[in-house]
C-alpha cells in the first residue's frame, strides 16, 4: 500500500513537471517564465526528497528554486519584459532533440529498477561506505563521510569550478556598482516583517554549515543559504546597502580564501607523509583528525560558494558604470 502510495507521489510530480515545462516552452512572458523554472527545480526537490536523496533535494532547492531563480530576475533587469517572438521551425532542431531523447531513453534502459536491492551500488560500493564510514570516521551521515572524505578530491574539484565561475562572471561583468534611483521603494510593514526572517536564515545557514556530520546539509548548501539572506537583504532594502555590509571588494578574496583552506588541509596530509586529503595526519587520533579535516573542507566549501553566489548576484543586478 505505501509502496503504491510513493508510486503514485512520484507519478503526479513528473507529470507536473512536465507541465510545468510545456507552460514555460510556450509563454512569451520573461518573467512568467522564470518562476515556472523556480516551481520546476522546486517540484523536482519534492520528488529528490519522496526518493529519499535528501542531500540533493537540499541543494536542489537552494540552489535551483532559491539562488537560480533570484540571478534571473536580476537579469530580467537588463532586458524586456517579453520574449522577441520569432516564428521560425527548424526541422534541424527537432531532429537533434528527439535523437538526444532517444540516446537517453536507450542509455537508462539497462539501468535497475528503483529501489532494488540487487543493484550493483547496492551490493559492492554502498556496504563498503557504510562499514567504513562507521568504522574510520564514526560520523552519523555518511553522505557528508563520502563527499568529504573517500571522495575528497571531487569535492576539492567541485569548490575549484565555483570559484572558477566566479572569478568568469566577475571578468566578463564586473563587480558593478548600485544607484539609489534603481533601489527598491521604502516599505516600513515589508522591512519589520524581513529583518527577523534575515536572522533566521543566517541561523539556519549556520545550523546546516556545521549539522552536516548528522543529517542533510554541509557547505554547498549552507553557503547558498547563508548568501540568500544577503541577498533578500538587498531586494528588501536595496543593494547599495547590502553592499555596506557586504563589500563587494572582499568577495573575490574570501571565495579564494576557501578554496585555499580546502587545499591546506590535504597539503598539511602530504607534509605529514600521508595522501592528499587523508585526515588522520591532522591527529593522533585518527577519528578526531577525520572529524577535524571534515569540519575544516566543509568550512571551506562553505566560504567559497557564500562567497562566490554572492558575488555572482552583485554582477549581475549591479549597475556598471559604462551603461
Amino acid at each position: 500500500m505505501i509502496e503504491n502510495l510513493e508510486l503514485l507521489i512520484d507519478v503526479c510530480l513528473l507529470t507536473f513537471l512536465l507541465l510545468i515545462v510545456f507552460a514555460a516552452i510556450k509563454t512569451t512572458n520573461l518573467f512568467v517564465a522564470t518562476m515556472l523554472f523556480g516551481i520546476f527545480s522546486f517540484v523536482t526537490a519534492l520528488l529528490f526528497l519522496d526518493l529519499d536523496a535528501v542531500d540533493v533535494a537540499f541543494t536542489e532547492a537552494a540552489v535551483g528554486a532559491g539562488f537560480t531563480t533570484v540571478l534571473m530576475l536580476s537579469a530580467l533587469r537588463l532586458t524586456g519584459a517579453f520574449e522577441n517572438v520569432k516564428h521560425r521551425h527548424s526541422v534541424l532542431g527537432l531532429f537533434i532533440v528527439v535523437l538526444t531523447g532517444a540516446a537517453l531513453i536507450y542509455g537508462v534502459a539497462d539501468f535497475p529498477n528503483m529501489g532494488d536491492a540487487n543493484a550493483p551500488v547496492h551490493l559492492h560500493i554502498a556496504p563498503e561506505y557504510i562499514q567504513l564510514t562507521q568504522e574510520k570516521i564514526d560520523i552519523p551521515n555518511v553522505v557528508t563521510a563520502v563527499l568529504a572524505s573517500f571522495r575528497g578530491y571531487d569535492t576539492f574539484g567541485e569548490t575549484v569550478v565555483i570559484f572558477s565561475a566566479g572569478a568568469a562572471v566577475l571578468l566578463l561583468l564586473g563587480m558593478g556598482h548600485a544607484e539609489p534611483k534603481h533601489e527598491p521603494e521604502q516599505n516600513l510593514v515589508l522591512w519589520v516583517v524581513v529583518k527577523p526572517f534575515i536572522a533566521l536564515i543566517l541561523i539556519f545557514g549556520l545550523y546546516v554549515q556545521f549539522h552536516g556530520d548528522f543529517g542533510a546539509g554541509g557547505g554547498f548548501q549552507a553557503g547558498v543559504i547563508f548568501a540568500s539572506g544577503f541577498i533578500l537583504y538587498s531586494l528588501v532594502f536595496g543593494e547599495s546597502y547590502a553592499r555596506q555590509v557586504v563589500p563587494a571588494s572582499i568577495l573575490p578574496r574570501f571565495a579564494a580564501l576557501g578554496v585555499i583552506i580546502y587545499g591546506l588541509t590535504g597539503l598539511v596530509s602530504l607534509l605529514s607523509d600521508k595522501t592528499f586529503l587523508d585526515y588522520n595526519a591532522l591527529s593522533s587520533n585518527p577519528v578526531s583528525g577525520q572529524h577535524l579535516g571534515i569540519l575544516l573542507v566543509e568550512a571551506g566549501v562553505g566560504l567559497a560558494v557564500f562567497s562566490t553566489v554572492l558575488l555572482i548576484f552583485y554582477s549581475f543586478s549591479g549597475v556598471n558604470h559604462n551603461e
